[in-house]
């Protein structure tokens, strides 16, 4: 699923909210769930999951196409952990 397919749902169930206020509810979430890891904050969406970032420390990786070292710097990634009702929502048996 798209920004943009996400926008196209919340508008088919919402029809009550123009467009363009659903648009900018999605871009703000996201710039607010942005701005949250960015100053290393955790956000959490109970039932959906947790978003956190984490340090990976520098190291020495390979060129593929030479095979030559290049040091890699350390860096901070963002991390996502499922929550419980979405991980037993995408393991059920039917």
């Amino acid at each position: 699923m798209t920004k943009s397919d996400l926008i196209r749902r919340l508008a088919e169930a919402n029809r009550h909210l123009y467009i363009r206020d659903i648009e900018k509810i999605v871009a703000t979430v996201f710039e607010e769930i942005s701005a949250a890891l960015a100053r290393g904050d955790r956000v959490e969406l109970r039932g959906f999951g947790a978003f956190s970032v984490r340090d990976r420390d520098a190291r020495l990786g390979r060129n593929p196409r030479t095979g030559d070292e290049v040091r890699v710097p350390d860096k901070v990634v963002p991390y996502f952990k499922t929550g419980k009702e979405l991980r037993l929502r995408l393991n059920m048996t039917e």
